[in-house]
């Protein structure tokens, strides 16, 4: 295969697959369209790989219409983040680093995707997530921050 088309093939690839599967929740409509889906928000559960016990809920705008449909639609910038615990005690599958980019998904056929980063604030014994979308030219401004607080007898365990 030549050169270029192996780094097509693997551009593809990193395009179309994400890091963390999400659930969905639910949904609303927000516009009618005549063809194709709806506009909508809907909300998605992302369980954090590295913490169990963890989930961030995240509700964002969906484009609908024929190019949403098929998924070549730009997705607004717009999303909130929830991020709780869920079970009853919390484990740490390893060394957290200070800063990480827990989760990442396209947003638009190319260039533009939503990113969760998880951020440990070890003063207060607590996980921090961020939501924010970015685009290979220019990002935006519009972002999200909930908190995990961590009980004392369970200190985060850092990478250095």
């Amino acid at each position: 295969m030549k050169s270029w088309q192996t780094g097509l093939v693997m551009l593809s690839l990193s395009l179309f697959t994400a890091g963390a599967q999400a659930q969905q929740i639910g949904e609303v409509s927000t516009v009618f369209r005549f063809l194709g889906k709806n506009d909508r928000i809907v909300i998605e559960a992302y369980d954090d790989p590295k913490v169990q016990g963890v989930t961030c809920f995240v509700s964002r705008a969906r484009t609908g219409g024929i190019s949403g449909t098929v998924g070549l639609a730009e997705d607004k910038s717009d999303a909130s983040i929830a991020c709780r615990q869920v079970g009853n005690t919390l484990v740490f599958k390893g060394k957290l680093p200070q800063q990480e980019d827990v989760f990442s998904e396209r947003t638009s056929i190319l260039f533009k995707r939503l990113h969760i980063v998880r951020m440990v604030d070890p003063a207060r014994n607590t996980l921090v997530y961020l939501t924010y979308s970015d685009k290979l030219i220019d990002g935006s401004p519009q972002n999200a921050v909930t908190a995990v607080p961590v009980p004392h007898g369970n200190p985060i365990p850092l990478a250095k």
